[in-house]
């Protein structure tokens, strides 16, 4: 067994640290979802305690659900459609992740992921519906997916630019060009011709891809989850995942980003120029959140509801723990935010097989999100306590 002063070096590394603070984070926002089951099956008299018990088997395993038995129990086990809706959902999340992630290395906060994937849906969705059909679907989904990643990048480089020109906040300007890009999406597809018309009951949503025949691609992995809307997209994201580590961690270019993230001054110093890694920071934030909402929308399936002025998409708040839960490592973003999908899977199972409806996992995921943006205080707070309990036994 391994003894204390075996385990002292490990528990002193940053990594360690932040990874205890992180799986504190997410059994804090689990036990307080189970708490909250059982006050409500206890203030609502329809709810019996079998049933709060079997909401918080889906909290914990919902991925796993296979839905109820003929005696009316939850059955469990290895499913390919839930697994395969998980990691369809997480796609987007692990692009917003890396886009959150990739600013905060260079010492900056993009909280404008959401307007960024808004204008990455109006571009690639305008692209992808209205290239010729003669044209091959693959070329039309490359333009689409490549447009959405331009759009993203350029929507990203304006607080970039204010932050570097005029020292305004990111946090500030990003609020601000995420409203924008919500009313301003909203007045492109108001009066377009590529909202849903054919579907009766669909006139609020745009079309989606397929029906001009632009699809991404499965790759063989419906055959393995089968019955689940999982494509070809996962693959996409977790490249972009290595990509994003290979240049913040193995380049000269992720160097000097990280170089400004950790001490600005002491960059400007050494001759790095921050002004221009602001603007290029959060144009690739800004591209990696646009390819989200891309490879989102067109998986062929999808439906885009075009009156966006009143809310934000929420891929682009939920990279934000997502980040802070995977401190910031672009391939841990790839784990947490399946985690995070999978709660939305959970959420899903409670409202089909409880009588409780999906805003528990909301609850769940909220309170994850206030833990994550405190984990890094948390972690200095376990260990700064075994510090000086390890200095009181000198």
């Amino acid at each position: 067994m391994l003894n204390r002063k075996a385990l002292s070096p490990l528990l002193k590394n940053d990594g360690v640290k932040s990874l205890c603070a992180s799986l504190l984070s997410i059994f804090l926002g689990l036990f307080t979802g189970c708490i909250i089951i059982f006050i409500v099956c206890l203030a609502d008299d329809e709810i019996t305690l079998k049933s709060g018990l079997d909401a918080a088997k889906l909290i914990l395993l919902g991925v796993f659900a296979k839905g109820r038995d003929a005696a009316g129990s939850l059955a469990f086990g290895l499913g390919g459609t839930n697994i395969g809706n998980l990691l369809f959902r997480a796609t987007p999340i692990i692009m917003t992740g890396l886009s959150v992630t990739f600013a905060f290395k260079t010492g900056l906060f993009n909280i404008g992921a959401s307007g960024q994937y808004l204008i990455g849906t109006a571009a690639c969705l305008t692209v992808a519906l209205s290239l010729p059909e003669a044209l091959p679907s693959i070329i039309r989904w490359l333009l689409a997916f490549l447009c959405a990643l331009a759009a993203g990048a350029l929507w990203g480089s304006v607080p970039g630019f204010l932050k570097a020109r005029f020292k305004i906040n990111e946090v500030l300007s990003s609020i601000m060009t995420n409203w924008i890009a919500a009313n301003l999406v909203t007045r492109i597809f108001e009066n377009s011709s590529l909202r849903n018309t054919v579907q009766s009951g669909k006139i609020g949503y745009i079309m989606p891809t397929s029906m001009k025949g632009v699809a991404t691609a499965k790759l063989g992995l419906d055959r393995i989850f089968s019955s689940s809307q999982i494509n070809g997209g996962i693959i996409v994201a977790i490249i972009f995942a290595v990509i994003i580590y290979i240049v913040l961690f193995k380049t000269t270019f992720g160097f000097e980003n990280r170089a400004c993230g950790s001490n600005l001054h002491a960059a400007e110093y050494a001759g790095i120029n921050s002004k221009r890694r602001t603007v290029l920071s959060m144009a690739i934030a800004g591209a990696l959140s646009g390819g989200g909402a891309a490879l989102y929308y067109l998986s062929g399936d999808t439906e885009f509801f075009w009156s966006t002025y009143q809310s934000l998409p929420a891929e682009g708040f939920n990279g934000i723990p997502v980040a802070l839960l995977a401190s910031n490592n672009p391939l841990g973003v790839i784990f947490t935010a399946c985690f995070m999908s999978s709660l939305g899977v959970a959420g899903q199972q409670l409202k089909d097989l409880t009588a409780y409806n999906e805003y528990v996992a909301d609850i769940i995921i909220a309170v994850i999100v206030y833990l994550s943006a405190f984990s890094a205080v948390i972690g200095q707070l376990i260990f700064a306590k075994r510090k000086r309990e390890r200095e009181a036994v000198k």
